[in-house]
């Protein structure tokens, strides 16, 4: 039969709390204690609730998790590869969703909901405004952006800037000279966003290999496959002497694939077509990316914020590189090609 705290601590000849810090692997508890109290509830069959940890630490042992969507693929792994690191912590994720639709306003974030119910927030891919990141940090918790960021918060991000450069480089090296963008929303341009620095990347290497750049070569998928591939129509059908895409995320690239086949053109011999991510289904549709670790950059997020909430001071932006990955949707241009 299993004891509770109290006879733990009756028969280790300590306080409750101090079984509770042991156990917990809190400060101000000697080594010798420790030991002691943790061999006497091994003996007795006790296994501290989170609820009575929680109580003695004065910690709700929860994570906010903020982020417009948890069905796309980028969202997806890095809150899967948050909740893995938390758990293995004893903490939890307390999801919100603020779904960024291009026919209506999102839903603000209230910081109400989230307090004192959150020991640290993470914001996962959600572009906030000023109020509504001034509200998040007047809730006196430690908080971290991934992807999307804001100044003077720590974020993991990628080196979006450099994955455009490179994607574009790649379709150039491969002889390209009229190359076509899909960005996300048109209104998402502020400096700390993912798709304006990959957009930046693609102005600079066409700028740097003296390709010119008109309006019409920029179209706006909204980060899913349909949108991208009403995008990768619309952009064809402005500019039918285009002869790669560079588009800002896999999903998008996709949904460009399926337009180029729908028009009866052929991937990559009449249209290449590139993206960022490294997602799960770009193998079987032979998609070239720019790949980079979700999971991991999730991971990484909720154990630097829980060093935070343990009292580390918050160190500098975290930076991951991509890495590309040729497959068979990026080729050389055929000679004389436009498309009607």
């Amino acid at each position: 039969m299993a004891h509770g705290i109290d006879e733990v601590a009756r028969v280790a000849g300590v306080s409750t709390a101090t079984v509770s810090r042991a156990l917990r692997g809190l400060p101000n508890v000697s080594d010798s204690t420790r030991e002691r109290v943790r061999s006497v509830a091994t003996q007795l069959g006790y296994v501290a609730s989170p609820s009575a940890a929680s109580l003695a630490s004065g910690r709700t042992m929860t994570i906010g998790l903020l982020t417009p969507w948890v069905k796309h693929w980028f969202f997806a792994n890095v809150i899967e590869g948050a909740e893995r690191a938390l758990q293995s912590e004893g903490f939890g994720a307390l999801l919100y969703t603020f779904e960024i639709s291009r026919n209506a306003p999102r839903r603000r974030v209230d910081p109400d909901v989230l307090r004192r119910r959150v020991d640290g927030i993470l914001v996962v891919g959600l572009p906030l405004d000023p109020a509504e990141v001034a509200a998040l940090v007047g809730l006196g918790h430690p908080m971290i952006f991934v992807g999307s960021g804001v100044e003077g918060q720590l974020t993991v991000r990628l080196d979006d800037l450099v994955t455009g450069r490179t994607a574009t480089e790649h379709l150039i090296d491969l002889g390209h000279r009229r190359i076509g963008h899909i960005s996300g929303a048109p209104d998402d341009v502020t400096p700390f966003s993912p798709p304006a620095a990959r957009r930046r990347g693609w102005l600079e290497a066409m700028g740097a290999a003296g390709l010119s750049v008109e309006p019409t070569l920029e179209v706006h998928g909204h980060f899913d496959l349909d949108g991208g591939r009403d995008s990768m129509r619309q952009l064809l059908a402005q500019r039918p002497d285009v002869t790669a895409v560079f588009a800002a995320s896999d999903e998008m690239a996709m949904g460009a694939i399926l337009a180029v086949r729908e028009l009866g053109l052929r991937v990559p011999q009449d249209v290449s077509v590139i993206g960022i991510d490294g997602h799960d289904l770009g193998e079987l549709v032979g998609l070239t990316t720019m790949a980079h670790p979700a999971v991991e950059e999730g991971a990484a997020a909720a154990a630097l914020l829980l060093t935070m909430i343990a009292g580390t001071s918050a160190p500098a932006d975290l930076v991951y590189q991509t890495r590309l990955v040729r497959r068979s949707s990026t080729g050389p241009p055929r000679e004389g090609v436009a498309h009607a």
